[in-house]
């Protein structure tokens, strides 16, 4: 009975001291607080979701801005709570420059590779489909991440190029411009007509839709080889027929060659012997 007593007493006398109360007034502020934060959190989401709306940005982008908000917000919130629990502001904001320090530190390429997306994503140096060459990997770009550029390459195998070092590579679009040029280079003989190549060459061009008549096709001699005369043949056309005409030019002169003795030579050296009488 005693032991029953007394603890009846220490009950009593907690609750009739004022720290229940002012934990309790704690706590009801921290309800608050807490409440009050995610209504103005949903606010601005919606006020910022209707914003970007309107602007017709990435998906990728878009998802980056409303999650980076979300975090913001809720660092924010746990700093005021527990500046509300009396935690010094100095401590905390020490506790957050330490942690964030250490955070970068470990994740630094992971941090350059969102940088790097956002970059992509903003200044859009090329888009899904486009086909472009990054460094020494080319292929069809299959999509866009925060983290990551995923090409499908001419073969049908997939690349995935880090964006910090998208964003630090020399990149070639390929399908940036509506219109692209074909360069073929074609060697022949010495003692062919240069004339009569440069017209069958004039009138393959002529004959094929997808050469473009403005710019019109260049063709002339661009060099003197060993065994050969090189001659380029320049050719404008549509960006998505680039392959097809590629192909098609480099197999239709060689047919029209062969067709009118227009030798393409192979590498051959003349070698003179000289005789000399022995003495």
């Amino acid at each position: 009975m005693d032991e029953l007593t007394r603890a009846e007493k220490i009950i009593g006398k907690f609750f009739e001291s004022d720290k229940l109360w002012d934990l309790a007034a704690v706590m009801i502020k921290l309800a608050v607080m807490v409440l009050a934060g995610l209504i103005v959190l949903k606010i601005i989401l919606k006020i910022t979701r209707k914003a970007l709306d309107r602007s017709s940005l990435d998906v990728v982008l878009y998802t980056f801005i409303i999650n980076a908000i979300k975090t913001v917000a809720v660092i924010i919130l746990i700093t005021m709570c527990l500046g509300l629990l009396g935690v010094q502001m100095s401590t905390i904001i020490a506790v957050i420059g330490a942690a964030g320090a250490a955070i970068a530190l470990a994740l630094k390429d992971s941090l350059a590779n969102i940088a790097g997306g956002v970059m992509i994503i903003v200044t859009k140096p090329f888009n899904r489909d486009d086909y472009i060459d990054i460094g020494n990997v080319s292929g069809k770009v299959k999509d866009i991440d925060l983290f990551i550029t995923t090409l499908m390459t001419y073969d049908n195998k997939t690349i995935t190029v880090p964006n910090g070092l998208v964003n630090t590579s020399i990149l070639i679009n390929h399908s940036k411009e509506d219109i692209r040029r074909v360069d073929c280079k074609f060697n022949i003989g010495y003692s062919s007509d240069i004339v009569l190549a440069k017209q069958l060459m004039k009138d393959i061009c002529d004959r094929n839709d997808m050469v473009l008549e403005d710019p019109e096709p260049v063709i002339g001699v661009s060099d003197h080889g060993e065994s050969a005369v090189i001659m380029d043949l320049l050719a404008w056309c549509h960006t998505d027929d680039y392959w097809t005409l590629k192909y098609f030019l480099e197999e239709e002169v060689k047919h029209v060659f062969d067709e009118n003795n227009i030798a393409i030579p192979y590498p051959q050296m003349d070698i003179h012997i000289e005789k000399k009488d022995d003495k």
